[in-house]
């Protein structure tokens, strides 16, 4: 099979975000770029620092943001809009009001089980915007039990298409991490890619390699592998979505649609 076209177009710009180009024509990309789409550099290097766009792209903080002293906080483990968070029902969340879609499709084969096991509990969506911040960190602390890269397309996760593609999660490509947290239950993080998203890197699995010629899912296990609270484990290369389960009674959210939030913000409790 052929790749689909937002596939070709987000491998294209990934490789002219990874050129690097001389110094002043790197800067001009760059200052060009944060001025377009109005980043806040305030906690990162000067926009002449990074050697590519990408390297921009997937910048670091130059001073950790402090996690919050309460053991018990949940927290947003990225700088990102909430587009929709809820109960899931019947099997179901929605990728936006009134949008719909399955949560085993969206988990795949290898994850039926944790499918069934976050019936009734929560599911929070959180959009990071081409302008973001967009590396991305465990919001509590929890044992990856297993991750599933799905191959797919790469259709933009905006709001036009988030109101008016059905299924828009489930066509794209996707990376499945299963975890359980320290009283045994179940809580899945979904990362979610869009239009230019040339690669969604796990620090954990570096096998993992998206936006490539793997045309079947690929799933991988673990036997003890634990990440604590606010550790990095991984960056979206440009904006998209990530999407976290939670098996009820296991957290009590507080958070609005529409609501920006930022790492390290605390977005609820562990129950």
């Amino acid at each position: 099979m052929k790749k689909h076209f937002t596939s070709v177009l987000s491998g294209a710009f990934g490789k002219f975000a990874s050129k690097a180009f001389s110094p002043s024509v790197q800067s001009f990309i760059n200052r060009g770029y944060v001025k377009l789409m109005g980043l806040d550099m305030s906690e990162f290097k000067d926009p002449a620092d990074y050697p590519t766009l990408n390297k921009l792209f997937t910048r670091a903080f130059e001073i950790p943001r402090a996690l919050p002293e309460e053991q018990d906080a949940l927290i947003s483990g990225v700088d990102a809009l909430i587009t929709d968070a809820g109960t899931i029902r019947e099997g179901k969340a929605y990728q936006i009001k009134g949008m719909s879609y399955s949560i085993e499709r969206l988990f795949g084969e290898h994850h039926k089980d944790a499918a069934s096991r976050v019936e009734g509990g929560e599911y929070i969506n959180f959009y990071l915007s081409p302008k973001d911040y967009h590396r991305y960190h465990m919001p509590m602390r929890l044992k990856v039990r297993s991750l599933t890269h799905i191959p797919g397309k790469h259709y933009p996760v905006n709001f036009p298409l988030l109101r008016n593609k059905v299924d828009l999660f489930i066509e794209n490509e996707r990376v499945v991490i299963e975890c359980e947290d320290e009283k045994g239950r179940i809580h899945v993080l979904v990362l979610v890619a869009a239009l230019n998203v040339g690669q969604m890197v796990v620090t954990f699995e570096e096998k993992v390699r998206t936006n490539s010629e793997i045309r079947e899912p690929v799933h991988y296990e673990y036997e003890d592998l634990w990440v604590e609270r606010g550790d990095f484990y991984g960056w979206f290369e440009m904006g998209s979505t990530i999407v976290t389960f939670s098996e009820k009674g296991s957290i009590l959210p507080d958070v609005e649609i529409n609501q920006k939030v930022s790492f390290t913000d605390v977005l609820g409790k562990v129950l």
